[in-house]
This record gives C-alpha cells, sequence and structure tokens, in this order.
C-alpha cells in the first residue's frame, strides 16, 4: 500500500508541514514492510501550474504530484485554516488533478490544524465537501488540532499527550480502513 501525506499549504516553515513530518515519522513506525509513505509538500509546486493556460496544459513538472496522487493507495491531508476555510492553493492543487480518478475511491483521512480553538473543523468540513464530490472514500474520524502555536513542540508533536494518543488511536483506524479498501493486496 502506498499512503501519502499531503500538507496543505505552500507556506514556508509552516505548523501545518510539522504536523505533516510527525505524522509521517508516526506512521513509518505502523506501516508494514511491504507499504510505502510519500510526502508532497505544497510548497514544491511549480510556478508554471499558476499560469492561466494550466487549465488546458498541465505543465511537464506537475506530472510527478498527479502520478503521486494516482498511484497513492490511501491519503493522509493536513488543512490549515486561514480566514475561516482551506488554503486556496490547496484548493487549486485539487482541481488540478484529473477529474473524476484522481481522488475515486480513495482512502483519506483529514487533519485540520488551526490557532484557534476549533482545530480546522470548518477547512476539513469544506475539503470533505470537494473530497466526497469526486467520490474518495472520507475515513469518519478526523483530528482537530487547536492552538498550534502554543502547542506544538518545535518537531510538529502536539505537546498534549491525549491528543498524540488520539493521533495514533486514528492512524490505526486509517491504516485498517484503507487496507481493507485498497487496490492493493497487503500482508
Amino acid at each position: 500500500m502506498q499512503l501519502t501525506i499531503l500538507s496543505g499549504t505552500n507556506r514556508p516553515k509552516s505548523n501545518t508541514l510539522k504536523i505533516a513530518k510527525f505524522s509521517e515519522r508516526l506512521l513509518t513506525q505502523k506501516i508494514s514492510k511491504h507499504d510505502e509513505i510519500l510526502f508532497l509538500d505544497l510548497q514544491d509546486l511549480p510556478l508554471s501550474l499558476f499560469s492561466p493556460t494550466s487549465y488546458q496544459e498541465k505543465p511537464k513538472e506537475f506530472e510527478g504530484f498527479v502520478k503521486a496522487i494516482a498511484e497513492s493507495d490511501a491519503l493522509l491531508i493536513v488543512v490549515p485554516e486561514y480566514n475561516g476555510g482551506p488554503p486556496g492553493v490547496l484548493k487549486y492543487f485539487i482541481d488540478m488533478l484529473p477529474f473524476p480518478q484522481s481522488l475515486q475511491k480513495l482512502p483519506s483521512l483529514f487533519i485540520g490544524v488551526a490557532a484557534g480553538r476549533f482545530g480546522g473543523l470548518r477547512p476539513v468540513e469544506q475539503m470533505q465537501e470537494v473530497f466526497r464530490y469526486r467520490n474518495a472514500y472520507l475515513y469518519p474520524e478526523s483530528v482537530y488540532l487547536t492552538g498550534v502555536f502554543e502547542s506544538l513542540e518545535a518537531d510538529g508533536k502536539p505537546k498534549d499527550e491525549a491528543t498524540v494518543k488520539l493521533i495514533h488511536q486514528s492512524f490505526d483506524g486509517f491504516l485498517d480502513f484503507a487496507r481493507k479498501l485498497s487496490k492493493k493486496p497487503t500482508d
């Protein structure tokens, strides 16, 4: 199984990226020897993708992103809250993926990230609607991280052990969910 982690912003040194990297470290400990993790950072999107001509013809530099999503058996999306919604770059990234096949039947888990007390609930719900429209399989237990400017260690690990435990439980459940729905056999 290939699990792809998507850091849902192109903001440099973001808490989103820290949490995505923390998630990658945790998941690396949980996957089998036959599984692999791929990491996508929206900071790496080619600038040519933002040309209006990209709607008709995607730049060659974007092909690696398309391939990564197409070959994924599961997707973890870390979504920050910007002004009550997801970053525009995340929605644009999804818009640029081939329709409808890119997210079709792809098991997906969301982690919401916010400075406020709702932990990115609004942007996660908005992105879930987009993924639902694209016929992804949504894992029903999202994770919401609140007060991220105060609640994270420098490496992205939440300071609160109850939150870390919740993330572990969510990842265990999601991996089971994804394996049951995976396109590839597992051990």
